[in-house]
């Protein structure tokens, strides 16, 4: 297994992928089916046929660019390991401080309906439902991302109700409590500036809003002011970009 994994490591460093010895050890625990704890305790050990061609696939698929994530179909949000693909976003670390907001506002509060709008794999809805144990709505306007979002709500046996909309458009007024989204923000004209594993890999329509960046922010600002309760919150995750990189 060490040479396996100094291997790959040897190969993605020469493709200068990112953080090439852990993205080996992914991969290679991925291909084995095991931990990476499981790595250090046999790494003597032969790897068989079947992981070596498993192996060399995901290798092949990181150096033409695809996230490891989609590789491995895993990424980890507030503690929890999600399933994600190519139909969804990849959830950020930093969107973490969404959910915290939420759950600190929720303790002050008394709040019968929270919703999550452009949920995507389902990160931030089933978080919330499972840290305050209560219900949670969550909207996508991706059927493809809504299939995501419910196979993670079935894996963490959270209490989700997932549903198709566009923004608020089908939302009840005054009816919301609690709104959080985590919308798409990249301008369009930003594009050949991003890091390719994000342009060329994840859904554009979890990326791009329009011209400015700012079209759904604006769509759901308006539609948010009458969705949302007299004393209700609206909370939004707000990305700037730094030299064209997102």
């Amino acid at each position: 297994m060490q040479t396996a994994l100094l291997q790959g490591a040897d190969i993605l460093d020469r493709a200068a992928v990112t953080d090439p010895r852990l993205t080996a050890e992914v991969l290679l625990c991925h291909a084995m089916r095991c931990e990476r704890v499981y790595l250090y305790a046999h790494g003597t050990d032969d790897l068989t046929e079947v992981a070596w061609i498993h192996y060399g696939r995901y290798l092949n698929e990181r150096l033409k660019g695809m996230p490891t994530q989609y590789v491995t179909h895993r990424q980890e949000f507030y503690g929890r390991e999600f399933y994600v693909n190519r139909d969804v976003l990849i959830p950020r670390p930093e969107t973490e401080h969404l959910v915290e907001a939420a759950i600190s506002w929720l303790a002050r509060h008394e709040a019968e309906r929270v919703l999550d709008v452009g949920t995507g794999s389902g990160a931030i809805s089933i978080s919330l439902a499972l840290e305050l144990n209560r219900l949670v709505l969550a909207s996508d306007i991706s059927p493809s991302a809504l299939t995501v979002a419910e196979r993670n709500r079935r894996k963490h046996d959270a209490s989700v109700h997932f549903f198709a909309a566009d923004l608020l458009e089908c939302i009840a007024p005054a009816s919301i409590d609690l709104l959080v989204s985590n919308p798409p923000y990249v301008p369009e004209a930003d594009s050949a500036t991003m890091q390719k594993e994000v342009r060329d890999w994840e859904p554009p329509a979890a990326l791009f809003a329009g011209a400015s960046g700012l079209e759904i922010y604006q769509r759901l600002l308006w539609q948010a002011a009458s969705v949302i309760k007299p004393g209700g919150r609206l909370l939004l995750e707000l990305l700037r970009s730094e030299a064209g990189r997102w």
